[in-house]
């Protein structure tokens, strides 16, 4: 009898370290699925499609915030710029007007993530844009991967825009922006919020900066056209993971995607 107990002990035992190292794995397979999810870009649909007036998607807001709590975009029918940041999502509409977005929703054209600073820097007196990019480039450790970009502080100027909704049949983008509304914010305290991304992400989306405003209250901002910093903090996260979610719709298999976009995408970038 002693021994059959002590054999049932030592079972007893074993199951319990079996599980104990099985929840371990568990744990780790778990966190390490969390970080690699962290870590993803992720994209609904293309800039070249955007340029090609595919202005309708099937992405909700609430399937968004599944994928990231910071990023920028757009709306269906083209309905103002759209900012994430701080989990929210925010629509910037044509009288520059920040309202948050409800989750259903729908987005033609987005890129999300969650923001893990990787890098950070103190910065002041940066005169312009251009020299706002140049300054955060030089600081990138490698042109190769994607990067999410945060740009908190105080701004002696900051020019932005946004755009109306769209009827159909829509324009292309590069038409549609020709209706544009230009926003001057002076002596404003705001966070830039975006992206830069490698020379080969042309078409899928913008090579190099795009960045989006958003001011210190979040009632107003729009898409970055000049800014001028007097002082701020910069934020970036390294992203090497990448994920695209084509739209499944008539507008988008019919649109010509071949064609290069350059010197479109620089007008309505600038």
């Amino acid at each position: 009898m002693q021994t059959r107990s002590n054999a049932v002990r030592l079972r007893a035992v074993a199951i319990a370290i079996a599980l104990a190292v099985l929840s371990t794995a568990w744990a780790f397979a778990a966190e390490a699925q969390s970080t690699e999810d962290r870590d993803v870009l992720f994209q609904v649909s293309t800039i070249g499609a955007l340029l090609e007036g595919v202005y309708d998607g099937p992405v909700t807001f609430g399937e968004l915030h599944r994928h990231g709590d910071f990023g920028l975009g757009t709306f269906n029918r083209l309905d103002g710029e759209m900012i994430g940041f701080g989990g929210d999502f925010y629509q910037i509409n044509a009288q520059g007007v920040a309202n948050r977005v409800p989750d259903r929703w729908q987005t033609p054209f987005a890129v999300v993530t969650f923001f893990d600073t990787d890098q950070s820097a103190v910065i002041d007196r940066v005169r312009t844009y251009d020299d706002l990019q140049q300054l955060i480039e030089k600081t990138l450790p490698t042109p190769n991967i994607c990067y999410a970009i945060k740009v908190t502080g105080q701004f002696d100027y900051v020019k932005a825009r946004s755009v109306p909704a769209q009827q159909r049949p829509y324009p292309k983008l590069v038409e549609a922006i020709k209706d544009q509304s230009v926003f001057e914010f002076r002596n404003v305290r705001g966070t830039l919020v975006g992206f830069w991304m490698p020379e080969y992400m042309k078409g899928v989306n913008v090579a190099g900066y795009h960045l989006h405003f958003l001011d210190e209250d979040r009632t107003s901002g729009g898409h970055l056209l000049e800014c001028r910093v007097r002082e701020a903090v910069v934020e970036i996260d390294y992203t090497r993971s990448f994920y695209m979610v084509l739209p499944e719709q008539a507008d988008f298999d019919a649109a010509d995607l071949r064609s290069d976009k350059e010197k479109e995408l620089h007008r309505v970038e600038k």
